[in-house]
């Protein structure tokens, strides 16, 4: 499996099969599952960094980007990013 590296960019198919683009903005391994902050690439080019929508997103077991499931999921990774970036700062 390939590692993922923060700034590359993805394309994904939403639920209404419209592709977008997304920048790899972090990542972080929990719980031996690696996970994906995630930006949509226009939206990253055309506001200034406070104002778009951040998104999470787990690798899975064949290395593709797959959509955080449970709510409880969900608030762990975004609590422990949320740790990560504070660190940083």
């Amino acid at each position: 499996m390939e590692k993922v590296e923060v700034g590359e960019v993805f394309t994904i198919v939403d639920e209404n099969d419209e592709e977008h683009e997304v920048e790899v903005l972090a990542s972080l391994t929990l719980d031996g599952t690696e996970y994906m902050a995630v930006g949509f690439v226009e939206d990253i080019q055309q506001i200034s960094e406070e104002d778009f929508d951040i998104f999470f997103m787990k690798v899975d077991s064949d290395g593709d980007l797959s959509a955080i499931e449970s709510d409880e999921e969900f608030d762990k990774v975004s609590a422990a990013f949320e740790e990560s970036l504070d660190e940083e700062e």
